[in-house]
């Protein structure tokens, strides 16, 4: 799937959208190491950017991204509108990451 036709907006300039195919997710649950968490502790005690969790924070939306994108391919889509994230901490230092959408078939107009 082409990333120019994933969107957080409604539709797609300059494509039609032809056939909704439903809501599509992907989800993924992480996890600070005892490492991470140290090098983390370290880092704030510094101040400033903490590049332990901006790093984890990255790589657990990149495979939530990827797996919405593997399930939309998986119905049929070309596209995803209405694309957005959300998190949420299931218990201490665990949490779930969803990417979530619509999945559509576009056409250029």
């Amino acid at each position: 799937m082409d990333a120019n036709l994933i969107t957080t907006g409604n539709q797609l300039e300059g494509y039609k959208i032809v056939k909704h195919l439903g809501v599509v997710r992907g989800i993924t649950v992480r996890s600070r190491s005892v490492l991470g968490n140290l090098a983390g502790g370290l880092q704030s005690l510094l101040g400033g950017k903490l590049s332990i969790y901006v790093e984890l924070c990255e790589k657990a939306r990149f495979e939530a991204f990827n797996y919405l994108i593997t399930d939309a391919q998986s119905k049929g889509a070309n596209a995803i509108v209405g694309m957005r994230y959300d998190a949420n901490e299931i218990m201490e230092g665990i949490t779930e990451v969803l990417a979530y959408g619509t999945a559509v078939v576009v056409e250029k107009e």
